[in-house]
C-alpha cells in the first residue's frame, strides 16, 4: 500500500496521546480488533477475539442491540475527564504527519492517513444515502489512556468506544498482529485494523449498535454479525480507497495482507492457539473463514448493503 506521496493529511484527526500519563485504574471500556478482537467496547469493554486476544473483560456493543454495552450512565465517574480531545504538548503527529510521503515512512503517519481516507469515504457515502457523518477521531496512546468507556489498555487492542465516538489504538498492536497472532503484517492489514474499528463507527451512526436485541456470542451470534459486518465495512472501504485520493492503486498483495490478517484472528485459530480446542459456542468475532468472506464481500461489491448480516446464515 503506497499513499500518493503528494497527497494532504490532516492529522487533526488523530489525537496523539503518546507520552502521555495514563493514569489510574478501573474498569477500561473497549474491545477492538485486537486482544480481545476486532471489536466495539462492551465493559463492558471491548470486541472479542478481533484482532488479540488476550482474555479481558469486554463488553460488546453487538449487531441489533448492546448487551452491556457503556452508556453516559454507566461510565465510571471521571473516566475520561483527563482528556479534552487536544492535542498533548508535543504531539508527534501534529508536527510531523502532513503528507502522503510522511504516510509513506512512519507508521503513525499511515494511521493519520487512513483514517482520513476512511473518513473522506464515508462522508460522502453515507450523506448519499440519507445518513449524516459525524467524524470520529483516533486516539493514539502507549500503554493505556482513559476512554469514554472506561480505562483503554494496549492489551486490549485497537477498539471503538461508542460513547465518545472515538478509535483508540496502540500501534505496537500491529507488531502484536505479526508476533503474536502469526498475520504476515503488512501495511493494508494495518489499514484494515482501522477501516473495521471505523466500520463500527458507521454501525453506531446507522443506529446498529443501540438496537436491543439480544447480543449472543455464538456462531450465528449477535456479536459474531456485528464484527462480519465490520470486516464487510471495511472491504467496501477497501474497494474506494483510492478514489479518496490518498492511496494509489492497491496491489493483489495488498487485499492478500488484509485477508491474511482477518484469517490470523478469526475466533478458532485464536482458540486453537491460546486453549488448545475450538469452542464455536463462545465465538465473538466469527471464524477465519466468516472474517474473510465478508470483507471479500465488502470490497468486491464496493456497496454497503452487501453487508447485511443479520439475516440468515453467516
Amino acid at each position: 500500500m503506497t499513499f500518493d506521496p503528494n497527497a494532504k493529511l490532516d492529522p487533526s484527526q488523530v489525537e496523539d496521546r503518546r507520552g502521555a500519563s495514563g493514569g489510574g485504574a478501573g474498569a477500561f471500556g473497549g474491545g477492538g480488533f485486537g486482544r480481545n478482537g476486532f471489536g466495539v467496547p462492551i465493559v463492558v469493554g471491548g470486541g472479542g477475539a478481533g484482532l488479540v486476544i488476550t482474555l479481558i473483560v469486554i463488553a460488546l456493543y453487538v449487531f441489533g442491540g448492546a448487551m452491556s454495552g457503556p452508556t453516559s450512565s454507566s461510565v465510571p465517574a471521571g473516566s475520561a475527564a483527563a482528556y479534552d480531545g487536544a492535542q498533548v504538548d508535543g504531539s508527534t503527529v501534529a508536527q510531523s504527519c502532513r503528507t502522503g510521503a510522511d504516510a509513506n515512512s512512519r507508521t503513525d503517519c499511515l494511521v493519520v492517513g487512513v483514517v482520513n481516507s476512511v473518513q473522506s469515504y464515508w462522508s460522502n457515502e453515507l450523506p448519499a444515502r440519507g445518513v449524516a457523518y459525524a467524524p470520529a477521531d483516533t486516539v493514539l496512546y502507549s500503554g493505556a489512556t482513559q476512554a469514554g468507556c472506561g480505562l483503554a489498555q494496549s492489551a486490549q487492542g485497537p477498539f471503538y468506544c461508542p460513547v465518545d465516538k472515538k478509535v483508540y489504538l496502540d500501534v505496537s498492536f500491529f507488531d502484536d498482529l505479526h508476533t503474536r497472532f502469526g498475520a504476515q503484517g503488512g501495511r493494508f492489514a494495518d489499514a484494515y485494523v482501522i477501516a473495521h474499528e471505523y466500520g463500527h463507527h458507521v454501525q453506531d451512526l446507522l443506529g446498529l449498535l443501540g438496537r436491543s436485541t439480544a447480543n449472543t456470542t455464538g456462531q450465528e451470534g449477535g456479536s459474531v454479525r456485528t464484527e462480519l459486518q465490520a470486516d464487510c465495512f471495511a472491504g467496501v472501504w477497501s474497494d474506494h480507497a483510492v478514489q479518496t485520493g490518498y492511496l494509489e492503486q492497491l496491489s493483489t498483495s495488498d487485499i492478500a495482507q488484509a485477508l491474511d490478517a482477518a484469517a490470523a484472528v478469526g475466533d478458532d485459530r485464536i482458540q486453537q492457539q491460546t486453549q488448545g480446542r475450538v469452542t464455536p459456542d463462545s465465538f465473538t468475532h466469527g471464524t477465519s473463514q466468516q472474517r474473510q468472506q465478508w470483507f471479500t464481500t465488502g470490497y468486491q461489491s464496493g456497496d454497503l448493503t452487501a453487508c447485511d448480516t443479520s439475516k440468515g446464515n453467516v
